[in-house]
């Protein structure tokens, strides 16, 4: 395999999401519902070194540690002055990561000692950098635990709400949007629904009390939200009016074209709303202990000219900061992009969902190319990924029920195109998420209880970290990742240019079909051509037509090239050109993924 030491990431970037409470734990009770004691929990310190050199190995540059900042739970911790938060108003036993309650400090279930857990974290984030991985959080912006409390706030830091005026349903500098009048009322329970499962706990008996009502999370503004709404989170305003009209500065015409110190520059003499600078001050803070970088979970539900002000200070701070973020709306990329100067976005809704269709034999792989060229402009910022702690697992029946599918779509996902690309923990061992764990749903693997990850577990081999317990397909599929990842960060072409040359074939050549893609990645140094077949069929011999423009581009005259399998390196075909155009014959068998490049 490739040494680690070689690894380069100018451009090309490979994200390891890992959810931080799941990762380490051994238990393998797996009760839905299961307390800490009965289903157990990962903490920070189960990344040891080991752990932290095999992730690095398998091709990784950047470790997305998911549910770090304390968020509201059941548990009780008030021994380390910490209140309770109510169990009506939390999902699941173990929490929502994206219900933060204290942004000044971390989950205390995951130190093995709570009172000292922002020090386990800050060895944590050394030990990443130790072994050359950046080191990535969340940050959410949108919404906060409907009751937060920082415990640990630097001098001079307020918590979210302190000074707010709930006698207004908004002001400028109210960090929450108010109900006057009204109290806040649990949404009424669907399909049986009960906090814990039902079980007994003593909070219950005294009802959550919240006056006024704060709007919900994802917007409701009702006093009593409906049970799919976001109810155990409250919405943080930006100066957004109740009527959508904006409280602040926006950016002149022309700022897309500014850079990160232009905009910078642009806020220093405005006065903003009192949430930008307190998101702004808790990603310095993060920062400053050394964290490299951060996900911003739904930041198109909060305005754009914040994300200008927050990103451009941030860069200030580190000019290498890694910031990614969800938006789901395509015709909203370029503004998060140029203007709210975000590095990175979620290529959910276009490329994610295309794969997806074609993993499961719904759709064909002609909307890989037209996504891509839709994209062309803002290719570099798409970040690529198959499985996340929001999607349904490639494994699960719900998706492809074969982890194996995954394979051709990650070879596209990863090679497609310059930008990053992203693996959740398990994906690489055919992790299926297909256990019940409580709040939530099948398919996924729980963000909300306490619970094991079986697949996962089996590479963890009780903490050795070695695969011992997996079976032979979990470790050839995971020979498969690290080979591909690490192809991804260690090859030129990688970072060099793109062409399509799918649709081409798809009208010239009858036996090229649309579980077929194929397309090419090179430089000055490296020519790459790089197929897949999504199908579960053997396809054969296939012969692919290289038109002239790639020729050229290649720099090609009459003849024949040799052309070497770069995964495997156990495959060489033959690129016979003539007449300006080249062929060359593939052997594509069930869901195969090739990459050649020009000897």
């Amino acid at each position: 395999m490739t040494d680690v030491k070689k690894l380069k990431t100018p451009d090309k970037h490979v994200v390891y999401q890992v959810f931080t409470r799941l990762f380490g734990n051994t238990n393998t009770t797996n009760k839905a519902w299961g307390t800490i004691e009965e289903n157990g929990v990962g903490k920070f310190n189960d990344f040891t070194d080991k752990a932290l050199s095999e992730i690095r190995q398998l091709g990784v540059s950047h470790i997305w540690y998911t549910g770090v900042p304390h968020h509201a739970l059941v548990r009780d911790y008030s021994q380390y002055g910490i209140s309770a938060d109510h169990p009506s108003v939390v999902k699941g036993r173990a929490g929502s990561p994206y219900a933060v309650k204290d942004y000044y400090n971390v989950n205390p279930d995951l130190a093995v000692d709570p009172a000292r857990r922002l020090e386990e974290f800050q060895a944590l984030i050394e030990r990443s950098h130790q072994h050359g991985l950046k080191v990535i959080i969340d940050i959410v912006p949108n919404h906060v635990a409907r009751r937060y409390e920082g415990l640990t706030n630097p001098v001079g830091v307020e918590d979210f709400g302190a000074s707010d005026d709930t006698t207004q349903a908004y002001h400028r500098d109210n960090n929450f949007y108010y109900i006057p009048g009204e109290a806040f009322k649990l949404p009424v329970p669907e399909n049986g629904y009960q906090p814990l499962g039902g079980d007994a706990h003593p909070d219950l008996g005294v009802p959550y009390e919240e006056y006024p009502a704060k709007w919900t999370g994802n917007g409701s503004r009702l006093a009593q939200p409906n049970f799919d709404d976001w109810y155990e989170t409250v919405k943080v305003n930006y100066g957004v009016k109740p009527d959508g009209t904006k409280d602040f500065d926006e950016l002149p015409k022309g700022y897309e074209l500014k850079d990160h110190n232009e905009h910078y520059l642009f806020w220093q003499d405005k006065s903003v709303p009192d949430s930008w600078i307190k998101f702004r001050d808790i990603a310095l803070y993060w920062l400053e202990l050394g964290v490299d970088g951060f996900r911003y979970d739904m930041a198109e539900m909060v305005p754009v000219e914040f994300w200008s002000f927050m990103n451009s200070s941030i860069k200030q701070a580190n000019p290498d900061a890694f910031l990614m973020a969800e938006v789901y709306q395509p015709h909203l990329y370029r503004d998060y992009i140029h203007l709210g100067k975000m590095d990175y976005l979620y290529d959910k809704v276009d490329l994610y969902d295309s794969l997806k269709l074609v993993m499961q034999g719904k759709g064909s792989t002609d909307a890989i190319a037209e996504v891509q060229e839709q994209l062309e402009d803002i290719e570099h910022h798409m970040l690529h990924f198959l499985d996340n702690h929001d999607e349904q697992r490639v494994a699960s029946p719900e998706f492809a029920g074969d982890a194996n599918k995954g394979i051709p779509a990650m070879l596209v996902s990863t090679t497609l195109s310059t930008s990053p690309t992203m693996v959740y923990f398990g994906q690489e061992v055919g992790e299926a998420g297909a256990d019940d764990a409580g709040f939530g749903l099948k398919s996924r693997t729980t963000i909300f209880d306490y619970y094991g990850v079986p697949s996962h577990q089996r590479w963890m081999n009780g903490g050795e970290f070695d695969g011992g317990l997996l079976t032979d397909e979990e470790k050839t599929l995971r020979d498969f990742y690290q080979r591909l990842l690490n192809f991804s960060l260690t090859n030129s072409a990688m970072t060099g240019q793109y062409q399509e040359i799918h649709r081409y074939n798809r009208q010239n050549n009858p036996n090229y079909n649309d579980q077929l893609f194929c397309f090419s990645r090179y430089d000055e140094q490296q020519k790459l051509l790089i197929i897949a077949n999504f199908a579960e069929s053997d396809h054969g011999t296939t012969e692919v037509i290289i038109p002239a423009a790639l020729i050229n581009a290649w720099g090609l005259s009459g003849g024949n090239y040799p052309l070497k399998e770069q995964l495997y390196g156990n495959e060489d075909v033959s690129l016979s050109v003539a007449d300006g155009k080249g062929n060359v014959c593939i052997e594509l068998p069930p869901l195969a993924a090739k990459v050649f490049a020009l000897s």
